[in-house]
């Protein structure tokens, strides 16, 4: 499985520079470059923090009276988290560049239970002309409550994705998915155990 190093972070004050940069998002079903897309993420003793930058020239944003409307056809990006590979439960958080979150609870395969809220989650979001930066922080108690990250380990079952939309000459609009690890499905799929990999917790 792919693995990503999250390292300790000893202040306060987060410096991204001190985090690993995950470049390796692919769109795993069509054959074009992917826009630049970066994943950091850093830990202390109370939270997981991340960042994503991405690189977008067409930002699809769609309005809605509710974050799922807002959410489910946009660009954002997406961490998935798991006990282990049964994926039974899982747990998402789909965040827009606007800062919107879509949490939910699911089981494999693909029964969501859209009434979960993600206790202590935190998110701020950032657009800059080309570029829209996502970061935020999940508290280990969390984690440790929902069995993600276990007594004695250092390792979280994750899946990491970028859902890159674009808006075609007919003005619809072209849906790219692009995971950190290739499940090698036959069609779009992220809500599968072969796209995870394993973040692991490091000094």
């Amino acid at each position: 499985m792919k693995r990503y190093h999250v390292r300790s972070s000893a202040s306060s004050i987060l410096d991204w520079s001190q985090a690993e940069a995950l470049t390796d998002f692919t769109f795993a079903w069509e054959d074009r470059a992917a826009p630049k897309t970066e994943f950091r993420a850093l830990w202390d003793e109370t939270h997981v923090h991340f960042r994503f930058d991405c690189q977008d020239e067409d930002l699809v944003l769609p309005d809605g009276p509710t974050a799922k409307d807002r959410v489910i056809d946009s660009d954002r990006v997406e961490i998935f988290f798991a006990p282990d590979l049964s994926l039974k439960p899982y747990f998402c958080l789909e965040m827009s560049p606007r800062g919107d979150v879509l949490a939910y609870e699911a089981n494999f395969y693909r029964e969501m239970n859209w009434n979960w809220r993600c206790e202590g989650l935190q998110i701020d979001a950032k657009i800059d002309n080309n570029h829209y930066t996502v970061t935020g922080s999940l508290p280990l108690d969390t984690l440790r409550e929902l069995n993600v990250l276990k007594a004695g380990s250092n390792e979280i079952h994750a899946g990491i994705y970028r859902a890159e939309f674009s808006h075609k000459p007919d003005s619809t609009i072209h849906s790219g998915w692009m995971p950190w690890v290739n499940p090698q499905t036959e069609r779009p799929d992220f809500h599968v155990p072969s796209s995870f990999g394993v973040l692991e917790l490091i000094i």
